[in-house]
């Protein structure tokens, strides 16, 4: 995989965090110019890294669905929340990627979730649509943790393919740091779906023996 160019820090603010069970974060929030697919990709900069250590870093892709109304159909919202407090315990980053569906975009993946109520998972669905089982390209959160300073990190991940493509990248990912299991009736057979994976998605692992 070709290395990106340079992206560069374009403006930087802090946000104060409030999630729906009260949970509170100060975050500096990060733009960049010159990230190579164009996306307003953005980095939380959470806690502070000790002298000498390794950031935390989440790359997060945006759910709407889950992040901000809460659907009970995939893990995101939990996940998201999970990271914030584990980076802001840690210090480290959490890049919010607009890659909304794994890459397909909004209105597929709703397209997608009713071919999963007619019986397909996750991964056929978007196939059954022509459409990648997973899109994403992670070239732009390497040009962000560059221009952040930071070509090493701890990867807070259940997907192996994140790290990678990462490695891929020139980001050195030191260690994998799994998030936790969140099962809900509505998501066990798309989790299902990921801990299995498909000969092109890359089983996510930790999640391996948990769900049935």
């Amino acid at each position: 995989m070709p290395r990106p160019g340079p992206a560069t820090v374009r403006s930087r603010v802090r946000i104060p965090l409030t999630f729906p069970d009260g949970y509170r974060a100060e975050a500096e929030v990060f733009t960049f110019h010159g990230l190579t697919d164009g996306a307003e990709h953005l980095a939380l900069a959470l806690g502070t890294v000790p002298e000498g250590g390794t950031p935390l870093v989440r790359l997060h892709s945006e759910c709407l669905t889950g992040d901000v109304f809460g659907s009970d159909r995939c893990d995101c919202g939990p996940q998201l929340r999970e990271s914030v407090e584990r980076i802001s315990e840690a210090g480290g980053y959490l890049l919010y990627l607009r890659q909304e569906g794994r890459g397909i975009g909004l209105y597929n993946k709703l397209d997608a979730y009713a071919l999963q109520d007619s019986g397909l998972d996750t991964y056929d669905a978007n196939t059954a649509l022509g459409l990648p089982e997973d899109g994403r390209d992670y070239t732009a959160a390497a040009q962000m943790l560059a221009a952040l300073g930071t070509t090493g990190i701890d990867l807070l991940s259940n997907n192996p393919d994140k790290a990678a493509q990462l490695a891929d990248l020139g980001i050195t990912v030191r260690h994998r740091v799994p998030t936790g299991v969140h099962l809900s009736a509505s998501n066990v057979r798309y989790l299902t779906a990921k801990v299995r994976g498909t000969t092109l998605s890359l089983a996510h692992d930790l999640l391996r023996g948990r769900v049935s």
